[in-house]
């Protein structure tokens, strides 16, 4: 009798037993998931924080691109400093002076976005098992990064007023109890992403305090700085302790996303280590795009674009707000926020967003379920809407199609009663406060 062949097993991937550990921790975000469905156009998208780069003069930016090309070309095409180009530098210290920072170029670390200098710092600091302490909720995109290099995120509440001192002297203790190394605190200051919410000044000087006195670094990230709808940008913490905050900062939101520019502001030790990373991982960020941003500042108005751009912004946070007022139901809340491209939705007690969202894209809207924003499971009974791309009319069609979601939910939950809360609702920083509505 002739003997049955072996049965083989059929992998997806045949090298799942070869890769690192880390590589664990890398697993798609929620938002990247969203982006076939959402890039849709029957779909009103509110998930993405794609900038609107609508506004640009593009004739203005092709010309001088085309310029730099026949006038730089042998230059701007070729590799280039691991720590950027010098005269661009340059201009980013003019651009954080308008928020207080006085630095000089050489601290400075040009990154492609700012994305790669949350990798780039989290690389040089964070061995596996360490801490980093992070506002709940937080960026998803940090939080993939302190993931894949195996760092442990600890979150600290917030309410309307940003991170709330108290809770980040709670959680350095509680880390200092257990034996745990705190490496820093990550912290978007101005026009939280995903929150919304701006810290306020008296809150930025204790926060340092506990900090230099903890002996725990701080890791300002500011993309959105500038984008404020009302008055002159908020000071940056760095301005006020440069020896303690590494600041990181963006052209993304501020000129086009599309050159891949971004920058770290560093004390000259860690400086040092920076450009070292930053060697190791691209040799040098691409030399054609610093130049371009280069040109675009020194030949544009780029202050008044700018202004441009907050006043866009501001024209769809306003639709965004007076739709969730005119159509939300009853137990659903949200900040209003004075910059930035998002706003913070809290369901009402029970509704779980992220079982919801396929309900949701099915009528033709989508959103970030809260859960993508918080390292611990929690967040389920939230949502961050973006109002940066559609135009107002559409914000307000896609504010229509969720409250009818919502509604429908509510009625199922009347119809056949309520179902267990969601996870995470008694956690305390589920949502960053009942104060934001």
């Amino acid at each position: 009798m002739e003997s049955l062949p072996a049965r083989t097993s059929t992998r997806l991937d045949s090298f799942v037993d070869r890769y690192a550990a880390r590589t664990s921790g890398m697993t798609a975000s929620e938002i990247r998931a969203l982006f076939a469905v959402a890039s849709r156009p029957e779909v009103v998208s509110l998930a993405g924080g794609m900038p609107n780069i609508s506004g640009l003069p593009l004739d203005v930016v092709g010309h001088a691109i085309g310029d730099l090309v026949a006038e730089h070309g042998t230059v701007a095409l070729q590799y280039g400093s691991g720590q950027g180009v010098p005269f661009l530098r340059e201009q980013i210290t003019d651009v954080m002076r308008l928020e207080g920072i006085e630095a000089h170029p050489d601290d400075v670390v040009v990154t492609v976005g700012s994305q790669q200098a949350v990798d780039l710092v989290t690389r040089i600091f964070c061995d596996p098992g360490d801490v980093v302490i992070c506002e709940a909720p937080s960026y998803v995109g940090a939080l993939g990064v302190f993931r894949a290099y195996q760092a442990d995120v600890v979150h600290a509440e917030m309410d309307a007023h940003g991170l709330v001192p108290e809770a980040l002297e709670q959680a350095i203790a509680g880390c200092r109890r257990a034996g745990r190394r705190i490496k820093f605190l990550y912290t978007i200051p101005n026009f939280h992403n995903p929150a919304g919410v701006t810290l306020s000044a008296e809150r930025r000087t204790r926060i340092l305090e506990i900090c230099r006195r903890e002996g725990v670094l701080v890791l300002e990230d500011n993309p959105y700085g500038l984008l404020g709808f009302d008055g002159e940008p908020n000071r940056a913490m760095r301005a006020d302790d440069p020896d303690n905050v590494i600041y990181l900062g963006s052209f993304s939101k501020t000129f086009a996303p599309g050159f891949r520019v971004g920058w770290a502001l560093c004390p000259p030790a860690v400086r040092e280590k920076m450009v070292l990373a930053q060697e190791s991982a691209t040799l040098c960020p691409p030399q054609f795009s610093q130049m371009a941003v280069s040109a675009y500042l020194a030949n544009h108005d780029w202050q008044g674009q700018i202004k441009q751009f907050r006043e866009m912004y501001r024209e769809r946070r306003d639709a965004t707000i007076q739709g969730l007022e005119d159509l939300m139901p009853e137990g659903c809340s949200w900040n209003v926020p004075d910059g930035g491209f998002y706003v913070w939705l809290t369901l009402p007690q029970g509704v779980d967003a992220k079982a919801m969202l396929p309900r949701a894209v099915t009528a033709r809207v989508a959103y970030v379920p809260g859960t993508a924003f918080f390292a611990d499971g929690f967040g389920s009974q939230s949502m961050r809407l973006s109002f940066c791309y559609p135009t107002p009319e559409r914000i307000r069609e896609g504010v229509r199609r969720l409250a009818g979601v919502v509604e429908a939910e509510l009625e199922l939950r009347t119809m056949f009663g309520a179902t267990s809360a969601p996870r995470g609702v008694s956690s305390g920083y589920d949502n960053p406060s009942v104060d934001l509505s």
